[in-house]
Formats: C-alpha cells, structure tokens, sequence
C-alpha cells in the first residue's frame, strides 16, 4: 500500500518509545485470529466437546506466532510483503496461480465477515439477516474515512472495538462460571482430535480460522508502514519491536478465543446442549442459562465489533495482494465493493434460501477453505525467508525455518486427511 508506506516515523530516543512506534499493526493481524468465523467453529466445537478444543485454539495459536514472525522478517528484511515477493520470486503463472488462490482465502474471509456482521446487527437491533448482508456493504465508507485520517486511526480504531470485544467476553465468562479445572486440563492435546472426523472437521475449522493466509500477506504489507532506518541494527531493532507487538498481540487473540470456546463449553456442552452451532441459537440461549438479558446483549455486541474489525483488515489484505501478486492498482472503495460483492451473493443466497441454520454451517465451512488454502500462503513464507541471497544478514535461523516447516508439514497432513475422510 504505497499510500500508507513509510509514513509512520519511528522517533529517536528510549528503547520504550521506539517499540511503542511498532505498536499498532499486530492487533490488526490479531483481528483475522478473532472474527465471526472463529465464533461459528469455536461455539460448535464447545457446545460438542466441551474444553477439548482448547489444545487445538492454543496449537493454532503458536502456529500464528511463528508465522507472522517470518512476515515481519520478510518485511523488514527485503522491504517487500510476501504477495511482491511471491512475484519476484516465482514465474508469472505461478504467481497469478497464488494470487487467485489468495483472493479466494479473502472471499472466504469476507464471506464470514457479511455473515457475522448481519447476525450481529440482527441480534443487537432486530434487523433482519437479508437486510444486514446489504448493510454491510456500506462499512466501505467507514474504512476510507480511518484511511484519509491516517493510518494511526486506523489501529486506533481496532484496538478501540478489541478492547470493547475483551470487556464483554470477560463479563460473560464470569457470568458462565467454567470450571477452571477442566479449562486447564482442556489445554492438553488429546489423540481423539485425529481419530474423530467430525472433531477433526471442526479443529481444522479452527486451524482455519485462526492461521488465516490473508493475514500472513497483510503483516507483510502494514509493517512497512513504519519509517525504520536502512541499517542492519536498525533493521534488527524494527524486526525485535514488529515481533514484540504482534507476539503480543496474538496471545490476546489466544485469550478471546478461548474464551468463546470456554463460554460455549460451561453454557451448553455442561447442560446438555450439544448440538449448538448457530450463533442466533447460542445467543438466544445465553438468556436462559445465565438468567440475565445482559450476557445476550454483551454476545451480539462483541460479535458486531469482530465484524466491523475484521472488514477493515481484510480490505487491505486484499489490496496488498492485488498489487502484489499482479501489480494491478484499483481505487480502495473499488477494491472493497468488489471483494464485498463477491462474498455478498452467496452468503444472501443462503440467507434467504436456508435462514440462519444455513449460514452457520456456510461460516463453519468458509473456515475450513481457509485451512485448505493456508499451504499455498505457508510454503512460500517459510522458503522465501530461509533464502539468504533474498534475506541477506536478516535471514531465518536454521532452528525457526526447522519450526516453521514442521508448522507447514502439520498443515498439509491435516488437510489431506480432511479431504480423505470427506471422500471416504
């Protein structure tokens, strides 16, 4: 995003203010780690298994912190996102073939986002699910006015409606009373995630829904938004403070999410509602469990700011690949109007044909093409930054790319056996 480029300058002085210059693009990664698809996996995967899916939001958790801490190092290193890089490195059809893949993952995102974002206004106002799909096509005018404030505004923005997100979920965890015990021990990986499909199905959902490819092009993108020096010190420096915040940031997104998923475990899976997967159904349900009208109205708020959130980012995720991948410039309004569109249809389609218990399995699956999609965004993360003839001084270490490609083997043996026992 050439518009946004360079232009936040990082001032001389303590250690403390210079990391605190990088604060900011993290939790707008963070955003992609917590929206309304993470809710339709999460409240099915509690209602059905209780805490076991904990393991698999903490798992994918790790995954996202090593991931986005090669796209920062891309970024700084090479003064590229990974979609620039991806062109320069590979031949032209390669390179459009991992930009239609990447738009597809961003359609698929913003599929969730219409969804999660109508579901919420209709909790929240009574606004019926057809007419909020076409209200949310409106938030373009929102995101080009944060745009033409500043970039600052922007992740002011964000973390504003995050901090509001963590509020609510923290006043309804207390209401829910989980027990703490059985959280713990959820933490632990269990061999049923495997042998289960129908468990395998909703942890890939969440694996999809938590490493998102967009974000992986997006950190690439907005950490260069920062005016770090050209020297390598400089350049460690900016590499330390950019994967200081996003580290951070994404264990707060850890924190979210499992709170939904402990929510969903304490209020239906401990009372015998185990077949939860709508979100309309858990929110009309919170009332009755928790006996106050508060901790509905909390859920249906959070959920309106995830949407609200994750339209901003997932709009320029799809700028940075456009003209990344094919260096093609479209005007942001356009480009939103367009991506927005695509997810529109469908998501109205089913609105209108199935209610709200088709776009519950439409979110839970939009999640599940995101997992499938996550190699072709992996791959290329992990061997661009292992190059030292593209990386230079700032090239991955040998224990992080060994990490980091474990990460991608455990990505593509899941999906491979997501496909085997679809076809089976």
């Amino acid at each position: 995003m050439p518009e946004v480029n360079r232009s936040i300058k990082v001032r001389s002085g303590s250690p403390w203010r210079r990391a605190m210059a990088f604060f900011g693009p993290g939790y707008l990664v963070a955003v992609g780690y917590m929206d309304p698809g993470n809710w339709a996996t999460s409240i099915a995967g509690g209602s059905k298994y209780g805490y076991a899916l904990l393991s698999v939001a903490l798992i994918s958790n790790v995954m996202a912190i090593i991931l986005q801490s090669l796209c920062a190092r891309l970024a700084v290193a090479t003064g590229r996102d990974l979609a620039q890089a991806c062109r320069d490195a590979y031949s032209k059809p390669v390179a459009w073939g991992l930009w239609v893949l990447a738009e597809l993952a961003i359609c698929a995102t913003d599929l969730a986002e219409v969804i999660g974002t109508a579901i919420g206004l209709n909790l929240l106002f009574g606004i019926p699910l057809e007419i909020g799909v076409v209200i949310t096509a409106l938030d373009v005018f929102l995101i080009l006015y944060l745009q033409n404030l500043g970039f600052r505004w922007v992740e002011a923005f964000i973390i504003t409606l995050l901090g509001v997100i963590a509020v609510c979920f923290g006043i309804q965890i207390v209401m829910a009373d989980p027990h703490w015990g059985a959280v713990v021990a959820g933490f632990a990986p269990t061999t049923q995630i495997v042998t289960d499909p129908d468990m395998l199905y909703l942890a890939l959902g969440i694996l999809g829904a938590t490493v998102m490819p967009h974000n992986l092009y997006l950190h690439s993108g907005i950490v260069q938004t920062r005016a770090y020096g050209e020297s390598l010190p400089e350049k460690r420096e900016a590499l330390r403070f950019a994967t200081l915040d996003s580290t951070v940031a994404l264990m707060f997104a850890l924190t979210i999410n499992a709170s939904l998923l402990i929510l969903a475990a304490a209020a239906f899976h401990h009372t015998g509602r185990t077949e939860i997967a709508e979100i309309g159904e858990a929110h009309t349900l919170l009332y009755g469990i928790l006996g106050t009208a508060i901790a509905p109205m909390l859920f249906g708020l959070s959920l309106l700011c995830c949407g609200l959130n994750s339209t901003v980012t997932a709009t320029m995720a799809g700028q940075i690949v456009m003209e990344g991948f094919i260096n093609f410039r479209i005007a942001p309004w356009m480009r939103r109007l367009i991506t927005r569109g695509i997810a529109i249809i469908p998501a109205a389609a089913v609105t209108i044909a199935y209610g709200e218990g088709g776009t519950a399995k439409l979110l839970i699956l939009s999640q599940v093409i995101l997992s499938l999609q996550l190699p072709f965004a992996v791959i290329p993360l992990v061997t661009l930054t292992a190059s030292r003839s593209k990386m230079g001084d700032l090239v991955t270490p040998r224990w992080l790319t060994a990490v980091a490609g474990l990460v991608a083997a455990v990505i593509v043996v899941l999906n491979i056996k997501l496909l085997a026992d679809f076809v089976v």
